[in-house]
Formats: structure tokens, sequence, C-alpha cells
């Protein structure tokens, strides 16, 4: 056996010089030519105001230049068949290394989508159950609800030499679908009274769907025209065969004032143009109209576990996999680890680390079968970890965003320790936070700021986290900030009551919800609250919801036409220039023609990456210069699109420019602190903090006495959570009764009635286990909650 001396010397090694990442001008977004040093192998948080830039310079310059200089480690053939990226705007970028981002991004709404399959835990379970499962049914593909069975026999030529031969040929494939809901685990009906009043004839206006005019030939004379009913005729009156080509027609080619249209059923056709689409990203009429005409009920034949009856019927030691995807991880868990079989040991040992793996990281209390889409910003975030936990990797760089949204204080020491594992072996993680809790814990710290938007972009701070306590930055002086318990607390102008609330893991709950006051829904994650709040708070008339839901929005979005602002403006600039308003759309009539309303023309370089250049035309305008030509109140629109809701705000208040419809939505944008913000900007540049507030601004427009918020801190600064201390308060002194689930324990100490739910998560939860005013939380100390807000309060 050789024997091994050691050759390492007092001195440094070369390769041991290679310790910081060094990111030289960076110009990504609002960052303002940022040069920064890194620790590597050290835990570092990025921290600052909402879009200051923190995002910008993490995710957007290092972690999105270590992915492009990966991606070109492939050949060029497989490069044709992945994302191709940009270069960052930087000038220098150096001691890289291969970065996994582990973002907020929902995962996927797609209905097929669970945290078993997400996560491949399914996969595992289904190859269990094909090798020990009785009776035996099938290969692994038997128990997934994605595949279909499938049966085709037919002739297949043979060719032998030089003969020619036909056989029979019979092909199977078991599937573990139900066929009832195709794997969605509940059926869809649609309400027929909501698409047409049948007392009427389709001439006479029986089509009660949004934007179906009695005129317009691709939807009402499609079917007035068709020859298949008699327009003239009331709905209730058609003979059977008339209603089924109506309701249920194949389609079928047929011309309509001379036009060649595709003809087919009703039904048919609202699946397609509505129910194919994302609801959340429906104008509010489409939307309310699509609540209204279709139910969801769970599938009567699979009894929503979405598996074919096959599938359910095979078992290991009682237990289906249709039972195994339904009960919580922790107890998946121990039910794995009590299978003792030889023969499929290393399969075993898999499915156990990974199970183990959701125990550890604060999820046990999921469900396989838990549809992906449910799932919270954080936890989405949490189930992405999975893979990382017991990985091997060493010298690799972690990008974490904001990992302990939605997180109770008790949990978010949990996911300090991950953090930390993390680094001690061997890794750089870099985060961007907001919560003290986890800055603490920081090798290095980096503020950026002063401000947000064009105010923001530069490093105000870099440095250990003791110095910047004693920094005079916007974090520095809001680190210690600490939001004292009310004197005095509102009293309620009256009771929303709950009874007997079941959804999910609530236990019969029974509770008031105090109105005209500012209530906090609390509890540690998965005790129950948004079940609690979203299912049994009654949805409709004078209840305004603000969820986590995701913005959807193109680089064509911006905060002009997500608020609506954009519609009262267009408006005001027809009405004194005598022209339409679809000139004043970039999207519309005054796009420039060059660009098609861009305002940057894309040239694709195949595998190159894709070179976008100011448009010459417009130089970036988007509009057509006849349009610019017309004015407001001295301006042109894109030059108003360029204005900050600040600046726009005193534009339209008053002289020729004065629109009180545009004013008050941007009331509304300044009111949640976002007067910074450019109207034009793209909605893809906006950070998670700003498009919580956006969204919150949206909805402070709607009509409701009632405003349920769930986790507005989400992504805010210590700074701005002070600024939503105020919007809260000024909703409620306007009459306005506000619920808001939240872990905040700023939120907490300023509230009025506190519902704190537990004492655990999943079945070990749902439970009231205290209600009352956070004075005598802290003074009893009864819950989790109350220790943690104890301690945040200094009592």
């Amino acid at each position: 056996m050789a024997s091994r001396t050691d050759t390492q010397s007092p001195e440094l090694h070369v390769a041991d010089s290679h310790d910081l990442i060094r990111v030289h001008g960076a110009r990504e977004n609002n960052l303002k030519d940022v040069s920064i040093e890194i620790p590597k192998r050290r835990l570092t948080v990025f921290t600052g105001v909402s879009g200051s830039g923190k995002s910008s310079l993490v995710f957007d310059t290092i972690a999105a230049e270590s992915q492009r200089l990966i991606n070109e480690t492939y050949s060029a053939f497989v490069q044709g068949f992945m994302p191709t990226l940009a270069r960052p705007e930087v000038d220098v970028l150096d001691g890289l290394t291969t970065a996994i981002t582990v973002d907020q991004q929902r995962m996927g709404a797609d209905p097929r989508s669970t945290v078993g399959t997400a996560t491949d835990t399914n996969a595992m379970l289904r190859i269990l159950f094909s090798r020990l499962g009785k009776p035996h049914i099938g290969p692994p593909s038997a128990y997934s609800f994605n595949t279909a069975s499938v049966r085709a026999s037919g002739a297949i030529t043979v060719q032998r030499g030089d003969r020619t031969k036909a056989e029979k040929a019979t092909y199977e494939r078991t599937g573990g679908m139900c066929n009832r809901c195709e794997g969605r685990g509940s059926v869809s009906d649609i309400d027929l009274t909501q698409l047409y009043d049948d007392t009427k004839s389709l001439s006479e206006g029986a089509f009660t769907i949004p934007g179906w005019k009695s005129d317009s030939q691709w939807t009402v004379q499609l079917y007035a025209q068709s020859g298949f009913v008699d327009p003239d005729k009331p709905i209730r009156r058609y003979t059977k065969r008339e209603l089924h080509a109506f309701l249920y027609g194949e389609p079928v080619k047929i011309k309509v004032n001379g036009i060649n249209l595709t003809y087919e059923g009703l039904i048919p056709k609202i699946q397609k143009s509505f129910l194919s689409k994302d609801k959340e990203g429906m104008q509010p009429h489409i939307r309310a109209f699509v609540e209204r005409a279709v139910t969801f009920t769970v599938c009567p034949e699979c009894d929503g576990t979405r598996l074919s009856e096959g599938a359910r019927s095979s078992k290991i030691k009682r237990i289906s996999i249709a039972d195994a995807c339904a009960m919580e991880i922790r107890d998946l868990a121990e039910w794995v680890r009590a299978l003792d079989e030889p023969s499929v040991a290393p399969l075993l040992a898999a499915l156990q680390q990974t199970l183990d793996s959701f125990v550890e990281i604060g999820l046990g209390y999921l469900a396989l079968d838990r549809p992906a889409g449910t799932l919270s910003g954080g936890e989405a975030q949490r189930v992405k970890m999975i893979r990382h936990l017991g990985s091997s990797l060493t010298d690799v760089t972690y990008v974490f965003d904001e990992p302990t949204i939605g997180l109770h204080p008790h949990d978010i020491q949990r996911m300090n320790d991950l953090l930390l594992r993390l680094r001690d072996k061997g890794n750089t993680v870099l985060v961007v936070e907001h919560k003290p809790e986890v800055i603490a814990i920081a090798d290095h710290v980096v503020d950026l700021g002063p401000g947000a938007g064009t105010a923001g972009g530069t490093v105000c701070f870099e440095g250990a986290v003791e110095d910047l306590r004693a920094a005079d930055t916007v974090t520095g002086r809001h680190l210690g900030d600490r939001a004292a318990v009310k004197d005095e607390v509102r009293k309620p102008s009256g009771a929303l009551e709950i009874r007997g609330a079941t959804t999910h893991n609530l236990q019969g709950v029974d509770v008031d919800l105090p109105l005209g006051v500012l209530c906090v829904v609390t509890g540690v994650a998965g005790s129950g609250k948004s079940s609690l709040v979203h299912g049994s708070v009654p949805a409709g008339e004078g209840v305004v919801s603000v969820d986590q839901s995701p913005i959807r929005g193109s680089r064509r979005s911006n905060p002009a036409t997500y608020t609506g602002l954009l519609d009262p403006i267009r408006k005001a600039f027809a009405k004194v220039n005598g022209v339409k308003p679809a000139l004043f759309s970039a999207n519309s009539e005054g796009a420039c023609p060059t660009c098609n309303g861009a305002g940057v023309v894309y040239t694709d370089l195949a595998i190159m990456q894709t070179v976008a250049t100011l448009c010459e035309d417009c130089e970036g305008k988007r509009f057509q210069p006849a349009v610019l030509e017309y004015r407001l109140g001295g301006r042109d629109i894109s030059e108003v699109l360029a204005m900050s809701v600040s600046e726009a705000e005193e534009f339209f208040a008053a002289g020729e420019a004065a629109t009180p419809a545009a004013h008050r939505i941007l009331d509304r944008l300044a009111d949640v602190g976002l007067g910074y913000l450019t109207l034009g900007q793209p909605l893809t540049t906006l950070s998670g903090g700003e498009r919580q507030r956006l969204k919150l601004a949206v909805h402070m427009g709607d009509k409701g006495g009632v405003y349920v918020l769930d986790e507005p801190t989400a992504g805010l600064h210590l700074a701005d959570v002070e600024h939503l201390l105020g919007l809260l308060d000024r909703l409620v002194d306007s009459g306005k009764s506000v619920i808001v689930v939240e872990h905040h324990q700023a939120v907490m100490a300023h509230a009025d009635w506190i519902i704190d739910l537990g004492p655990g998560a999943g079945h070990d939860g749902g439970k009231i286990v205290f209600e009352g005013t956070p004075a005598d939380l802290v003074a009893t100390r009864p819950t989790l909650t109350g220790e943690h807000l104890a301690t945040y309060v200094g009592a």
C-alpha cells in the first residue's frame, strides 16, 4: 500500500486564494454601478427597503450569470433546447461558483401537480406499491393518476428478409388515472342559467356571457346563423335535437356572412374560451362570471383521490397508495419506517430520507396529495429546499429569496439552523431577507438603498451585523424597532360568527371575528389560519380578500395597465384632443409599428443570447410619432407614463389635466408606499414586496366593509411595516373591518384583537388556543405566539 505524505506547506496554496465573489459595475435594473466583494463559504444577508435593488444584485446579476456560464458549457445542439440568457449589465463578475436558486415562485398551478409529484416522492411510492402491493395490478404507471389506461389492436406489417407479412398485434398500457375526472380529483359543472336566458330567443339577446355582443359573428351570430337552431325561437322551446346541437355539437365548418368559421356546441366553446385560462389572469368581470357559472365538485367515482379503482384496491399492510398520499407526511414517514422488506431496502431508504427532510424543514403537516398550486410562497420555497438538504455537493452558492416568508417566529429558528447547516458544509449562502432574526445570524451583511426604485440601487453598508446596528442607514435605524402593545384598543361594532368550521384540519372551530377593529389571526405554519379565514369568511358582497397569489404580467404590463389607471388617462387625452382613446395604448392603435409598442427590438440569434436594442423609430417611447403630438397639460402620453406615482398624483390633481378617476387610483398607490414607481415600469421588474402592495392598492378600490389580508408584510422592509400599520389604521378608522392573517410581531402588537390557532400544525392544530387583546396574550403567555410576542415587546 502506498504511503501518503502531507505535502501541505504552511503557506497559502494558490487555489485557496479565490475566496471572494467580486462584482464590479453592476447596472441591472436600478443598480447604479454597484461594486462589492462577497466572502465565499459564509452566510451573507442582503437587506434594504422593498425595491432597493436586492433581487437585481443577487438574482438578476450573480445567480443569472452563474446559470448563463453553466449553460455555455453545453454543446450548441443542447443549448438550442435551453432558454437563452442575456449577460447581466455588469463590468466584471469574478469568483462565481455554481448557483442553486431557491426562490418564492409559486409551484405550477397545474391541477395535476401535487406536493408528491413536485418532489418525486410519488414516483418512489409508485415503485414501492408496484413491488409490494397486493393484489399486484401492474407496473408503477398503474399507480399514476397522470397515466390513462390504453388498449389498442390492429394489423402491423413485419418485414423478414425479402418477405413482408401482416400480423395482428395488441398494445396495452395500464394506468392509474380515474376515467371520470381524468386524474384531477374534481369534476366541473356549468350552470346553464348563467349562460343564457331560456325565455328569450337568440335574436332577442338570450346570451348573458360577458363580451358576447349581438352583432358579433364570432359568438352570437355564429349560433344564430348556424342553421342548427331557429334564432327566433325561445331556447326553452328547442327540440331535444336542437338543444343537443346548441349545447354539445361537434366542431363543424360553416359560413357566417361569407366568412369560414368553426361551429361547436356552447359547452365546449365556454370550456375552451374561459375554463382553459388561468382565473387569476382574467379581468375582474370575466373572473366573476366564471365563478358564478362554474362549480367544481369532488369526483364521485374516485372520491377525490384521482386514482382508478384498481390502483385503490392494491394495498401494503392495509394501506393503499391513495391512503398513503392522504396521510400527513410525518405519519407517512413512520409508516414507511415500519416496513421491513430487504428486497426494496434502497428504495425505502431514499423514500425515508425525503420524508424525514419534509419533517425537518417544518412541512410534516402537509400531505403528498396537496395540490401544488395551493401552497403559499413560503411553503413552495421550502418544498424546493427538500432536494438540497441531503445533497453531497459543496462549494455551491445557494441563493434564497426571503426563506422565512409565511413562518411563525417559532419556525424561523429551524430555518436559521438549515441555512447555517448548508454554510457549514462549505457552501456560500446568499439570502435576501428583512427579518431581524435572520439578519442576526449573518457572517456578512450588504444593505442596499437608501430608497426604492430610482432612489435606491447603491450599497449603503457592508460588514458585520454589530456594525450595521450602529450604521446610519434605514435598515440600521430600524433593526432594533419594536412595536409596543397598545394601551387602549378599539371596541368592536359587531361580530362575524363562525360555527363548526371543519375546512382542512380545523376541528369544529367556533369563533366570533370582531368587526370594526384590526383583528389578527396567527399561529404556527399549518395550524389552520388560512383555512379558518378563507374557508369560513363568506366571500361575496362586502368582503374584499387579498391573498398571496402572485401578480401575473408580461413585459408590456405595468402599474398603469394593472391598476386600470391607463383607462381614465387615455380617455382624458382623447377628450382634450378629439381623437380615439385606442391611440394612447402601446398595445393597440397607437403602438410604434417598428417595435409593436415594446420600445425595444429583439434580434433572435439562435443559441446566442437574444439581443434587445432600443427602437430607433420611437426611441423607446413605444408610440407612433403622430400620437406624441397630442398633449394633455403640456405633456404627451410617453412623458406621462415616465412620471412617478407622486408626480402623476400632482399632475392629475388640477388644471387641464385634472382627472378625478386617475387621481383616486394614484392616491391609493401612494397610500401603500409606492409613490416612487413610474407608471410605465414593466411589472416584470417589480420586487415581491412591490407586487404585494400594488395588489393591495387595487383591492383598496373595491367596495366592501370587511378586508381580509393574507400576510401583507410579505416582502416588506422593517421601515415599510411601519407604513403598512398606518394604512391598516386608516382603513379601520374609516369604518372598515380588517382581518389579517399574519406572523409579524409588529402587526400582532398593533392589533385590537388576536385569535391564535394551534397548538401545533396539521392534525396537532386546528383549534383556537387564545382569543383576546395583545396585552392579555403578553401577560399570560399561554401559547408559543404569546412567548415570542412577549420577548419581542420586551415584556
